[in-house]
């Protein structure tokens, strides 16, 4: 069988399981084979066809029942989304990329959105910085990459133009936890501008997602913050870009063939998600759903 073809027509895939051609099928029609239908024929992709021998591989698929229906780590407005439209039933629970690190590994999240920068290197989501690299079935797959930048007042009366008006007198600056990408990334570009932390007015509490933070600024609590376009957008604030990020989804390898990770992959590739990207403003969808590391 040539290791050039990207997908694989039953009777290929087939020999390549070494099963018969009704056993594929029926794995199909139970939703368990990643497929693609086209103009009435099934094609399956070979990347996916080889996570799911894998994922077979590493046993114990009982314990897959164990591990709850949630969505942690880094709020996404695009992700929140879609994970509604999509009738993906996941929940979500989002206070930070590092929070959503440490539920995938204690088994209290099926999957997490993460925007990590690691300072050393300037490389996002890298699993050794994570503390993921011993991680033996950890797959990470492509959402989307974001435009991250300022969100302030959309009138602007502070007249702010760029990261060195954050350290002037009167400015408040809105903030996340620590472990919260954004977090990090501002860290980072303070950092880079030449500008220490400890000259900025600081918000006094921290905001724990994108939201929050946009609210703080639309309700006068602080003048500016670092977040995504589109969390602007959704509070009609102003923004300034100041960089785009990659936002990727950790998990396990099974999860990814979980009914529910499936039908949001699924839904992911559909115009309507395109759409509403395009709505939400600040999306990059080009990658969106490619599978960025098999450990």
């Amino acid at each position: 069988m040539s290791e050039r073809h990207t997908y694989l027509t039953t009777a290929e895939v087939a020999d390549y399981l070494r099963l018969k051609e009704r056993k594929v099928y029926d794995l199909v029609r139970q939703g368990q084979l990643p497929c693609s239908r086209v103009t009435g024929k099934l094609l399956f992709p070979r990347q996916q066809i080889d996570l799911w021998v894998l994922s077979h591989l590493e046993g114990d698929w009982a314990q897959r029942l164990s591990v709850p229906l949630v969505v942690a780590g880094s709020q996404d407005p695009l992700l929140e989304w879609a994970i509604r439209e999509s009738g993906s039933d996941l929940a979500m629970l989002c206070q930070g990329s590092g929070d959503g690190v440490r539920r995938l590994l204690d088994g209290k999240a099926m999957l997490a959105g993460i925007h990590l920068l690691d300072a050393a290197t300037q490389r996002y989501n890298e699993p050794g910085a994570l503390g993921l690299s011993g991680m033996r079935d950890l797959l990470i797959v492509h959402w989307a990459k974001r435009r991250q930048g300022l969100l302030l007042s959309a009138d602007n009366p502070l007249r702010i133009a760029g990261l060195s008006d954050l350290k002037r007198a009167g400015v408040r600056v809105a903030h996340r936890q620590p472990d919260a990408g954004a977090a990090r990334l501002l860290s980072c570009l303070l950092q880079q501008a030449g500008i220490e932390i400890s000259a900025l007015n600081w918000a006094p509490h921290a905001s724990l997602s994108e939201d929050d933070l946009a609210l703080s600024i639309d309700q006068g609590e602080a003048d500016v913050g670092l977040g995504v376009e589109a969390a602007a957008h959704r509070q009609q604030l102003g923004f300034i870009p100041l960089c785009e990020e990659p936002f990727d989804l950790i998990m396990q390898r099974r999860s990814y063939f979980e009914p529910s990770m499936q039908r949001l992959l699924t839904f992911a590739h559909q115009t309507r998600f395109a759409e509403r990207a395009t709505q939400l403003g600040g999306y990059n969808l080009t990658e969106t759903g490619k599978i960025v590391y098999n450990a």
